[in-house]
């Protein structure tokens, strides 16, 4: 008990500023059950620079709702926010969720990721006008299954300081030209994440931005009724990530595509089909300066159904520096495939990593 003692009083004696950093680990509601500790810790949590604002820990949607408000009303206002994270698995009312949003973005939020399962097609616009923003991630669920997904807005939107996009779900709409250009607004713009988002009334997406570094696309496992085209106006554009099915036409200047030098293609085995395969192929003949690949054993057997792939003479990946193959199994590496990836660049490294299908 002795000893219990001594340590409890050797954190309260802490500056009030570690402390903080600390209770930032925590979610809301285990910094808020630090005030039984002493009376040091009283109000600490009311100036969290962070709030983690999850219900893992609550069972019905009512106590969550009534605890984040509580949060909210008593949390010290003159402390400005660096970081919301809001994530509910089950239902969240959309009020509380306009709330919350609202509540971040008032104190100054550096950073938000949000996720959710809301019947909500707008973000309030005050999540999209703040000066201080700099990593928006969301992800929105919609509870009925057909529903529309939220859209992303295309105008009205003031986020100067932004340099990470992450969005999950969401449509974008198209412009006059029938084309939809979501990004062009953000001056700095570096790492942009599309998971499974969709564009409404077009299959055409335009990607434009000169600060863009890092570029992942995640798509669904099943087809559209077309095939999508995507436009890269990225001149600084550095590394792609890709995962899911290939049903994708790049285009892109050469300078644009030339830019990028890291690959990483992940493709599921849903998507083996020789239409996907010429895909995956003409991806790798378009990024003519790829000086690192990350291809998965099952990208390399979708890309095997090229018809007499290993004759193919490659004209890119001459730049090659490091070859990588995550084999998952089950699947296997077509016979010969490594070979024909490098006959351009023989010295390149070559790695076969083992990957749990947990992984």
């Amino acid at each position: 008990m002795k000893k219990q003692r001594m340590e409890k009083d050797r954190l309260s004696e802490l500056p009030d500023h570690l402390i903080l950093q600390i209770l930032s680990f925590l979610f809301a509601k285990q910094a808020v059950q630090t005030c039984i500790l002493s009376k040091r810790f009283d109000n600490l949590w009311k100036r969290l620079p962070t709030l983690r604002l999850t219900s893992s820990s609550f069972k019905h949607l009512k106590d969550f709702t009534k605890f984040v408000s509580k949060i909210l009303s008593l949390r010290d206002h003159s402390t400005s926010l660096h970081s919301l994270t809001f994530h509910r698995h089950s239902l969240v009312e959309p009020h509380l969720l306009k709330r919350v949003l609202k509540y971040a973005v008032s104190h100054n939020v550096e950073q938000i990721y949000v996720r959710v399962k809301c019947d909500i097609q707008h973000f309030p616009p005050t999540l999209f006008s703040s000066h201080t923003l700099t990593s928006l991630k969301l992800a929105l669920v919609h509870p009925k299954i057909y529903a529309k997904r939220a859209l992303f807005p295309t105008n009205s939107i003031n986020l100067p300081s932004l340099t990470t996009l992450c969005l999950h779900l969401f449509a974008f709409s198209v412009n006059n030209d029938g084309c939809a250009e979501p990004f062009s607004i953000f001056n700095k713009l570096n790492t942009l994440v599309i998971d499974k988002c969709e564009v409404e009334d077009s299959q055409n997406l335009w990607i434009s931005s000169a600060t863009l570094v890092k570029l992942t696309i995640v798509t669904r496992d099943y087809p559209p009724d077309d095939c999508i085209e995507i436009e890269l106006s990225t001149p600084n554009l550095c590394t792609f990530t890709f995962i899911g099915s290939p049903f994708h036409k790049l285009y892109g200047s050469k300078t644009n595509l030339a830019s990028i030098k890291h690959v990483d293609i992940d493709v599921n085995l849903m998507a083996s089909s020789a239409e996907y395969s010429s895909f995956l192929l003409n991806w790798l003949i378009q990024l003519t300066n790829i000086k690192s690949l990350t291809l998965s054993s099952p990208t390399l057997q979708v890309l095997f159904l090229v018809s007499d792939l290993l004759k193919v003479e490659l004209s890119s990946l001459s730049n090659l520096k490091s070859l990588k193959v995550m084999r998952k199994k089950p699947s296997s590496i077509p016979d010969g495939i490594v070979d024909f990836l490098i006959q351009n660049s023989p010295s390149a490294k070559v790695d076969i990593i083992e990957v749990d299908i947990e992984d």
